[in-house]
This record gives C-alpha cells, sequence and structure tokens, in this order.
C-alpha cells in the first residue's frame, strides 16, 4: 500500500498544480492496483472535466457510484454533466483554462480569493472549469463576474464590489479566474495588474474590507468643496462617478449600466 500511497501524493500534487494529463496517468495506475479506490475515480472524473473530455469524465464518475451510490461528489458531477448535454446536444462546451498555477499564488494586498454570491443558471456554472478567465463587469453599484461570452456566474460580495469599483475608475485592472466551481457555488481568484495613479498608495484588498471602506468614508466627509474634486481623497466620488464615465470601458472590465438605479 506504500505504492499506493505515494502514487496518490504525486497525482493530487499534479491536480494541484493543473497538469490534467499526469494527474490522468497516475490515477489510471492506481486504479490498476486498486480497482476498489473510490477517491481515484473521482479524481479522475474530475480531471477529465478539466480537460474538456464530459464522456470520460462521466465514466469514472459512474464507476465511482458503483463503489459508493450516495457519493456526493460523483452525483453532484453527473448533474453538471447531464446540464452540459442538455444545452450543448452531449457536444463539450465547457471552458477554457488560460492561467498557469504560479498565478494562483497568493500575494497580501494585491490577490483575493473570493466565494461569489448569488451565482448564475445552472448551465452556465457547468462550463466552469479551474483557471477559467473571467471577466469583472461593473453594474450599477456592485461587480458582477461573467464569461468571455457575457455569461453571468455571479457577484462580488458588496464590501468587496464597493472598493474595486472605485480603484476600477481610478483605472487599476484586475485579472480574474475561476478557482473552484460546481453548481451551486463558485470561487474565483483575482489579481491585481495595474493600480491607477490615485489610489497608488492604497492596497486592493485590505485585510479589514469593512475598516477600510468606514476610513475612506469619513475622510470624503471630510474633504473641503476643492478637496473633493481630487478623487485621490473623495473616495465617495469615486464610488459614484461621473456621468461622463458611465459608458467608459476599461482595460479587462466591462462597465454595464454604470451607475444606473433604475431597471
Amino acid at each position: 500500500m506504500q505504492d499506493i500511497d505515494f502514487l496518490e501524493q504525486q497525482a493530487v500534487d499534479a491536480a494541484i498544480s493543473l497538469h490534467w494529463k499526469e494527474a490522468i496517468t497516475l490515477n489510471k495506475k492506481i486504479a490498476e492496483i486498486d480497482p476498489q479506490n473510490l477517491a481515484t475515480y473521482l479524481r479522475l472524473g474530475f480531471a477529465y472535466l478539466q480537460q474538456n473530455d464530459i464522456q470520460s469524465a462521466k465514466k469514472y464518475y459512474n464507476k465511482a457510484l458503483k463503489i459508493q451510490p450516495k457519493s456526493s461528489v460523483a452525483l453532484e458531477n453527473i448533474e453538471r454533466i447531464k446540464v452540459l448535454q442538455e444545452k450543448g446536444g452531449g457536444k463539450n462546451k465547457l471552458g477554457v483554462s488560460s492561467i498557469s498555477p504560479a498565478q494562483f499564488i497568493e500575494i497580501t494586498g494585491k490577490t483575493k480569493t473570493i466565494n461569489l454570491v448569488n451565482p448564475g443558471q445552472k448551465n452556465a456554472l457547468a462550463k466552469l472549469i479551474v483557471g477559467q478567465k473571467v471577466i469583472l463587469c461593473i453594474k450599477r453599484r456592485k461587480l458582477e463576474i461573467r464569461s468571455q461570452s457575457n455569461e453571468y456566474i455571479g457577484t462580488l460580495p458588496d464590501d468587496i464590489s464597493r472598493r474595486l469599483i472605485s480603484f476600477i475608475k481610478a483605472k487599476s485592472e484586475y485579472a480574474t479566474y475561476i478557482k473552484e466551481a460546481n453548481l451551486k457555488n463558485v470561487v474565483i481568484f483575482i489579481k491585481e495588474e495595474f493600480k491607477g495613479k490615485s489610489v497608488s498608495n492604497n492596497v486592493s484588498f485590505p485585510i479589514n474590507f469593512q475598516k477600510a471602506l468606514e476610513i475612506n468614508n469619513q475622510d470624503a466627509s471630510q474633504n473641503t468643496d476643492e478637496e473633493e474634486e481630487n478623487e485621490n481623497e473623495d473616495w465617495e466620488k469615486l464610488i459614484e462617478g461621473h456621468h461622463e464615465e458611465e459608458k467608459e470601458t476599461f482595460v479587462g472590465v466591462q462597465s454595464e449600466n454604470l451607475d444606473d438605479d433604475e431597471e
């Protein structure tokens, strides 16, 4: 069993590094040694999904169900595959990964892993894969996450949305990727790529978002009329934005119905 333990660690490491072909090869070796290894079939199903091979993924999730008929992971992914096949006529409709493992490295103040709220429709979530690049889209006072084909995926929590909108209006740029996804939950990874001049002294992702917002609002309320014209000192102005900015599209960010309070 020591050989299996070693192979399992290698298989897990390969998956963490997004080396799916290697992960598949290693897990198949484990399955040959131990045909009743549930975790191996679950890993194979997931790896094949990331490789856009829906039929093979379905095959291994079904093998997992033969071992454990109530496996929640296998059942959830079989449902995901069913959604993909219903919407795509059985064709592969998964997204495309464009991230290297190194890009998931956490950097204090510059990156953040975020659970989305109000997730989108199942047929949109079913297509998501780890490492897929997605788009930040400003809509009213919130930041939505959309696919490259403009399908709604979910929304950032209010506190994070509010802060990032102010940074984006100040010409900051962010890269956003899928880190985890299923039919009920989506986790994204956001990385600061460029910080606008007017917010160059501020951190994109402070440890305490609420405290940072309170400080920003206090500073804004104390500004004189002249100071309120300076976006570096007036956060409320950054958040509200100018009417002439409503149709502006930032690099890597789509702006939709900016600051429109009506449907």
